[in-house]
This record gives structure tokens, sequence and C-alpha cells, in this order.
């Protein structure tokens, strides 16, 4: 039996009845999306051939309705940290709805909140308060909030090629022009390269800044800094009076193998911390600015203030309930030694095939976060196709990598930023053995084919069509 077929038999004749709903018009999802949403999305579905219809999903798998599984090594961009439809967390969110709570009165203090962060703040030994919101770029918004506030200055510096969200605040601490052109003009906030000790410094003698923003681990293309950059940066930036941020939106709740990135180097203890994706167990949004005792009672200093800050939907039931699941399954299946052991498993088999394929430059990340670069190859007959690909755009050779691993292998990955040759893996933290074989196995068959003139080069000259065309 479906899930639609399910929810149908269950609803009265009369009322809202989903399962019906979606037996009659689910077929017509990619026209629905085309009218009355975004219109580019299923148009790049189908010029990629990614436009599957998935009937049903669990854990690390989709299903289409010929029964086909796929694996999928992307979680939703995060956010399905604990795989989809986790038991454990699924019963709390029917627990949740069952008891009928009086959620969200806006004038009581509910225990749900409370519970769920102190769960986080165990984890966060140095910090000392939440606050709760709805997503990772409302995390990001509130600690640039709290930054600017308690330091009195308006500067917020942030990494080239970083990415924390795309609201008005986070967009102007976003390193990607791409996602900033035509929405000018924003807060001013000024980029330093990852890793660059003297570029921070420089900026700090200004005195106008007020803190820096940092994912230890960078979302677009697995960057991360020098050793003993983020501690030798967190000393300058104190020196200075500003404050450290830590965007752990992606690479928290264990995806490093740590339950934050931040905790594999020693001595870095962030002012602030923006959690959000997985957190939510893949059902209800939530995100979460973690930080020191002294800033939030610098921020909320009086009665008056006690709203300064603040999110309709923050700290509501179904959210906290999902949290405080996900931190139990965190705790009980041991998922963070999990990561590191199945994280370290995939690195290293993806890592020994650099010296098989020359046009596989580099395997990088920590745990479950990992980065396969593309280079240009050696030998001439694949250099001439290569340099048609980049000539086209940057980025198509890892395209033509990413779109056979789903049509021939039904393996979900992603590309990791534009005008990148990088696919990032970042599965859901619950794969094992099973997993990382078949995507080993999958990934070799398409560097074969790659390096051998394969099929995908034919592939390659419709990216390279279509890259032309859209100039």
């Amino acid at each position: 039996m479906t899930t639609a077929e399910s929810a149908s038999e269950s609803s009265p004749a009369g009322e809202f009845d989903l399962g019906k709903l979606l037996a009659e018009r689910g077929a017509e999802r990619y026209e629905l999306h085309t009218r009355h949403l975004n219109h580019q999305l299923p148009r790049m579905l189908h010029t990629i051939g990614f436009d599957k219809v998935y009937e049903r999903a669990e854990g690390a798998y989709f299903w289409d309705a010929d029964g086909n599984d796929y694996l999928d090594m992307l979680a939703g961009f995060g956010v399905m940290g604990l795989g989809r439809h986790h038991p454990v967390v699924r019963r709390a969110l029917h627990d949740v709805v069952d008891a009928g709570l009086a959620d969200l009165t806006r004038f009581d203090c509910q225990p749900l909140p409370g519970l769920l962060a102190e769960k986080l703040l165990a984890h966060s030994p140095h910090l000392d308060r939440v606050f709760f919101g709805n997503s990772g770029t409302e995390a990001v918004e509130g600690a640039l909030k709290f930054a600017r506030f308690v330091t009195g200055r308006p500067r917020v510096l942030y990494c080239a090629h970083a990415f924390h969200g795309l609201t008005t605040g986070s967009l102007s601490v976003n390193g990607e022009s791409g996602f900033r052109d035509g929405f000018a003009p924003l807060l001013p906030d000024t980029a330093v390269p990852l890793g660059d000790l003297d570029a921070l410094e420089r900026e700090l003698k200004k005195g106008d800044v007020a803190a820096l923003i940092v994912e230890p681990i960078q979302g677009k293309g697995v960057l991360t800094g020098p050793p003993g950059w983020l501690r030798a940066a967190q000393e300058l930036l104190h020196r200075h009076k500003a404050l450290l941020i830590a965007d752990e939106v992606q690479t928290g709740l264990g995806r490093t193998g740590d339950f934050y990135a931040y905790q594999h180097e020693d001595g870095v203890e962030p002012d602030l911390v923006c959690v959000a994706k997985a957190l939510s167990g893949g059902y209800v949004p939530v995100g979460a600015t973690i930080g020191k005792d002294w800033i939030f009672k610098k921020v909320y200093s009086s009665m008056d203030r006690v709203l300064v800050h603040s999110a309709s939907f923050g700290g509501n039931a179904q959210a906290m309930a999902a949290g405080l699941a996900v931190l139990s399954v965190m705790e009980n299946e041991q998922i963070v030694a999990n990561v590191r052991a199945t994280g370290e498993r995939l690195r290293s088999r993806l890592a020994a095939l650099t010296d098989r394929y020359e046009m596989l430059a580099e395997v990088r990340g920590r745990g479950l976060m990992i980065g396969i670069e593309f280079g240009r190859p050696r030998s001439l007959k694949l250099r001439s196709r290569w340099a048609m690909l980049q000539a086209a755009r940057k980025g198509l050779f890892a395209q033509m990598v990413v779109v056979p691993l789903l049509q021939r292998h039904r393996i979900l990955t992603q590309v990791s930023g534009d005008h990148m040759e990088v696919i990032k893996l970042i599965p859901p933290l619950i794969i094992g053995e099973r997993e990382v074989d078949r995507f080993v196995d999958a990934f070799t068959a398409v560097m074969d084919d790659a390096h051998n003139g394969g099929l995908v080069w034919d592939f390659g000259k419709t990216l390279v069509k279509q890259a032309v065309a859209n100039r």
C-alpha cells in the first residue's frame, strides 16, 4: 500500500483527503512547478535528465514507481542527516501532534524549547544560550544582528566562496557573486581569502569589524583553511574586540566526524554558532543561533527588549520535538562514530583512484563531507576534450560525471558550486559499507568511461551546446 493510499483510507468522507489529491494530481508535478513556481527548475531538470518521479523514500534511498532504488548521496543539501523518515523522529512528531499542546501562545514558557536548548548546549560546552528560528539563513541573520549590536560595529567579514544563506543579511556575507548580482545594495561587509591571516588583520585594524563569519569547511568546493588558521583567526578577532561566528548549518551535528566541524581544531571556541538542516530530522524546519551568555544578556538587556529579536514560528513544538528526537538518535545509534568510520572508508577508497585517473585531481574533506575535484588531464586526446568543455563553461566535466551516476547507476549527487569542477558528497550520516561499495563501483565505471572516450562525452557535447546557447 502506498502512502497516498494509506492517507486516503484514513480520511473521512467529505474532509480534506491528501491521499486522493496526490493520486489525482501527483502526475502533474512538473507542469505545476512550470506554471506556478520557479519555471527554470523543471527546465533545468529536463535538460540534464534529472526529471525523475520518486514515489517514496526511506533512509538513504528513493524508489520510483517501477521499484528501482536510488542511492541518495546529497541528503537534501544536508537536511536529511538521519536519512528520510527515521522511525524515532517520525514517532516523536506523531506524539507531539497527538499531545495537543498549547503551542506558540507567545506568553508562556513551554518545556520543549528549553529541553532542546539544554541538549544542544551539552554538545557546546563553552556556549550558554540558544535562539530558535526556522532555517539556516535565519540562524545566520540572528548571529549577524547579535554581533553588530554587542560590538557596536557595522562590518562583518566573510570568506571568498562562502555560502551563508540568501536573505538580505546573509546574502551580504555570501562569497558567490552569482547569488549577489542584482540584489544590491547589501550590508557593508567585506570578503577576505579563506586562510589569509594577513588580510584578516588588515581589515581588523580599521576598527569597524564586528565579527568574522566562517564555515569551518566551506560547502562550495569543500575547502578548508590551513591547519591552525581558525584558532589564529579567533585570537586576532578577540585581540581586536571582534567575534568569531561559526556557520555550522551544513557541517554541524556530526557531518564531519565531530559534533561541530570547528571541534577538529583544539582551542577554537566561537562566540556564536549557527546550526540548522540536520536538526530538523528532515521534517520540520528549525534553525538555532547558539551563543555566549554575555552576548544574549546584552541583546536582551531589559524587559523592554524582550522581543527585540524573535521569530513567529521559532521554538514551535513540532520543530523542537524533531530536534530532540534527532539528538537522541545521534547518541543512541552512535552516529558520529559511524560518520568517522564510514567517511574515512569512502574518502580513502576514492583517494586511491587519483593515480588511476588523470582527470581526478584530488579527493578531500572530513567525515561524510567529501569533495572530488577534477583537473586538466595529461594525455593529448583527453586534453583537447577537456579544453572544449572548459571553453564552453567551467564545471561541465563535473556535471558529465553527476548525470551518468544518476542515469546509469541511480545515485544522486551534485556539482559543488557554479564554475567548479568539484562534486560534493554529503550523504545521510547513517550510510555504511554497502553504500560506500555502491558509490565507488559506480564512480569507477563512470571514470573508466570518461577516460576511454565513452558515452559520457556524447552528453558532454550536449552540455556544451546548452552552455553556449545560454550565453
